[in-house]
């Protein structure tokens, strides 16, 4: 897990030298605009369908809906989606369910398209168009490379899509930028979660999408029962199980939410919460740094890398394998 978090920063590199499906895909979106937009993705990569969904909709202006599978599948439902984009994010390519749903929503007129890690996969097969992650074999069952692949190649298609000079300029330098996250001291997190059973972590925007994926991360790999919230949500039903000593880990990147969350932060710790806030350095209330890129969209992207390797180190710490997580398999197959 930790080897191929590592090598994150040189997948975005190979992404961002050979990205002239993107280009092609971009300008047949911006010739002839979708109303809506629908995402198909499990797991990680329903956490990286949610960046994506976040990205187009507060960049392009498109509204993006995830889609319930068994929707085109075990209901047959008769989707109306001619001419709308659907896109799949998958590492593998093989579970049935996103295979059958992409092919259905093409033989409804959608525009279909995968972004898919595996070289070559059924679900690449079923779409239109096809964006490889060009991520590389990716061995341990926690997702890491192929996540951030993602989220790139996200971004990637939004940039171009809207055509924005400033922001496939920050892309192209996101390698650099990952490879400063990768190596931030979060060793403050590992002492802190090191006997913890349950815990929330929080975001918001953007960032909402690496919230939920550093939750799933925590369960997968240290067997921490940890929840993902919305900052906006947290103040309803979830509050209630905020109490003195209650962890919580709160990412506060640039952005328009960033106020918001370390408010909450602040907040929180004045219950009594054992807070952990990850911000800029600019935020002196923060106790973990994040790195930031050359464009505010992009710095999610680096959290989860630094999220990434205290998450190895925090398995190994609570006497886990990262790589071998109990009952779970790389590949799961759907129906």
């Amino acid at each position: 897990m930790l080897k191929e978090a590592l090598a994150a920063s040189a997948v975005v590199q190979s992404q961002c030298a050979d990205s002239a499906r993107v280009e092609a895909l971009a300008s047949v979106l911006a010739a002839k605009p979708c109303h809506v937009a629908l995402t198909v993705a499990r797991g990680s990569s329903d956490h990286a369908a949610s960046y994506f969904a976040s990205l187009a909709m507060s960049r392009i202006g498109v509204p993006v809906a995830s889609l319930p599978m068994s929707i085109a599948t075990l209901q047959a439902a008769p989707l109306r989606v001619a001419g709308e984009l659907a896109i799949a994010f998958s590492q593998s390519g093989r579970s049935p369910d996103l295979v059958d749903t992409m092919t259905a929503l093409r033989d409804a007129g959608a525009l279909t398209v995968s972004a898919v890690n595996a070289p070559v996969s059924p679900l690449a097969d079923a779409c239109e168009w096809q964006l490889p992650l060009l991520a590389g074999p990716e061995r341990s069952v926690a997702a890491t490379k192929s996540y951030i692949a993602m989220l790139s190649i996200s971004a990637q298609l939004v940039a171009y899509w809207q055509r924005d000079p400033a922001l496939i300029d920050a892309l192209r330098a996101l390698p650099d930028t990952l490879r400063d996250a990768a190596v931030i001291d979060w060793s403050l997190a590992v002492d802190t979660l090191r006997e913890v059973e349950r815990m929330i972590v929080i975001g918001r925007g953007l960032g909402l999408a690496v919230a939920q994926e550093a939750a799933l991360k925590l369960k997968e790999t240290s067997g921490i029962q940890a929840e993902a919230f919305s900052s906006a949500e947290v103040r309803h039903g979830p509050m209630e199980l905020i109490d003195r000593d209650y962890p919580l880990l709160v990412f506060a990147p640039r952005g328009p939410e960033q106020a918001g969350l370390i408010r909450l932060a602040a907040d929180m710790r004045s219950r009594g919460a054992r807070v952990l806030l990850a911000a800029p350095e600019d935020v002196e209330d923060a106790q973990l740094r994040l790195a930031t890129s050359r464009h505010a969209a992009l710095d999610p992207i680096a959290v989860i890398q630094t999220f990434y390797v205290m998450a190895a180190e925090l398995a190994a710490a609570r006497g886990r394998d990262p790589d071998a997580p109990r009952h779970l398999n790389k590949i799961t197959e759907t129906h």
